[in-house]
């Protein structure tokens, strides 16, 4: 067995780990420590350089440390933070971006507001994707990702989804990988089965009101009630189907969507959009500007996006991948707003960016290393980062939500 270490652990960083320095000098990872503990851990996976380890006890505590409301902190992969106050979840954020902005990115004193704070600290998800075992329970990937984690405890999606998840009893069939559970206005609820390969269509029946879905490889299969979901925002209702995307947090979509209004001009010629989704910034820009071209890969969410904006004639919707589509628009932009998954730009989305020269980007990231690394290359072709501001739209976990604000200067 491994020795443990005792270790001063000095900052935490992006991923839910934080770092400090073992007997030999070599830097030590370790999840569910806070910055200033003392805690002894045990090294499992080593390097030259550095050393992977786990929590064994902490020795002296933060006086930030709290008890995490959850059973399964620190053994699941889900949460991170849960084990420090509120407060400090926003101040360790916020040190996070600003070094990520620094190492990655290059940019020092970045013009970087303070984070917009989630409106609940806890139940505040609209949707939860369980994996499901071998032996047919739902549960979620171990910290160390090596398993999936049984569960019949969780703090974080909404109080109508935890009733819901609760009270059901299925019968898991072949084929069946993950369970998710959404939640739209007026609390109607969505169950979707979502299988890897075909399997054979299980019989369900259900005493309470709930659509449930079947997706596979082979298509969607609606079981009981709909097939999609109406989400509301800023009063204005988006419907969402199974197999396309929205945001999770209700309680700061509003303002998300105000952020990025606020960021761009009020009126335009003509305007870029991509990985629009259902339409949900589009909906509000498209009284703006003269003309929209919005690229989304999804055809699910193409399909949501083209009855959620049927109102509009000033819309150009391309589906596709973004690096398929864009090298074949030759059209002079105002501005280009960015949405793209945890991966960031594709080298071939972003060469077009470069080359085209919008004059104002606004992008939207929820992953800031992949953003930091992004907003360096607009950078280097002589973009201003004019300000960016974070929101934590996912309270108790690493993952931060950042709405950046790029602009050429006038020539």
């Amino acid at each position: 067995m491994t020795e443990l270490e005792e270790v001063k652990f000095e900052k935490n960083i992006f991923g839910g780990e934080c770092i400090g320095k073992i007997s030999d000098g070599r830097t030590v990872f370790t999840p569910f420590v806070l910055a200033g503990e003392i805690a002894k851990v045990r090294p499992y996976f080593n390097k030259k350089g550095y050393v992977k380890a786990e929590l064994d006890s902490i020795i002296l505590k933060s006086s930030t440390r709290i008890d995490p409301p959850c059973k399964n902190f620190g053994i699941c992969g889900g949460c991170h933070y849960q084990n420090t106050d509120y407060s400090n979840q926003l101040r360790i954020k916020q040190t996070i971006i600003e070094d990520q902005l620094g190492r990655i990115g290059g940019i020092k004193s970045p013009p970087l507001n303070s984070i917009i704070p989630s409106e609940k600290e806890f139940n505040y998800r609209n949707s939860i994707q369980f994996q499901v075992t071998s032996e047919g329970k739902l549960g979620f990937y171990s910290q160390n990702g090596n398993y999936i984690l049984p569960i019949d405890e969780c703090h974080l999606p909404s109080s109508g989804i935890l009733e819901n998840w609760l009270k059901l009893n299925l019968e898991i069939f072949p084929g069946l990988k993950r369970v998710q559970f959404r939640e739209g206005a007026n609390a109607e609820q969505l169950i979707i089965l979502e299988c890897n390969e075909y399997s054979e269509m299980p019989e369900i029946e259900v005493d309470f009101p709930v659509s449930i879905v079947h997706l596979s490889p082979q298509g969607l299969i609606v079981l009981a009630g709909d097939d999609h979901l109406i989400y509301e925002v800023l009063q204005r209702p988006f419907k969402v189907s199974a197999g396309s995307f929205f945001q999770v947090n209700s309680s700061l979509t509003d303002k998300l969507v105000n952020l990025v209004l606020d960021s761009l001009p009020k009126s335009g010629n003509k305007f870029l959009e991509l990985y629009c989704g259902v339409g949900l910034f589009t909906a509000f820009l498209a009284p703006r500007y003269k003309e929209i071209f919005a690229i989304e890969e999804n055809e699910s969410a193409c399909d949501d996006f083209a009855e959620n904006l049927d109102e509009f004639d000033n819309i150009s919707l391309y589906v596709g991948s973004t690096r398929n589509v864009l090298p074949g628009i030759k059209e002079k932009f105002d501005c280009v707003l960015l949405d793209p998954p945890r991966s960031g730009i594709d080298e071939i989305s972003m060469k077009y960016l470069l080359e085209q020269k919008i004059p104002i980007i606004v992008y939207v990231s929820c992953d800031i290393s992949t953003l930091s690394r992004d907003l360096k290359k607009f950078i280097s072709v002589g973009y201003e980062l004019v300000e960016i501001t974070p929101m934590d739209m996912f309270p108790q976990t690493y993952h931060i939500e950042c709405v950046a604000k790029l602009s050429l200067p006038a020539m």
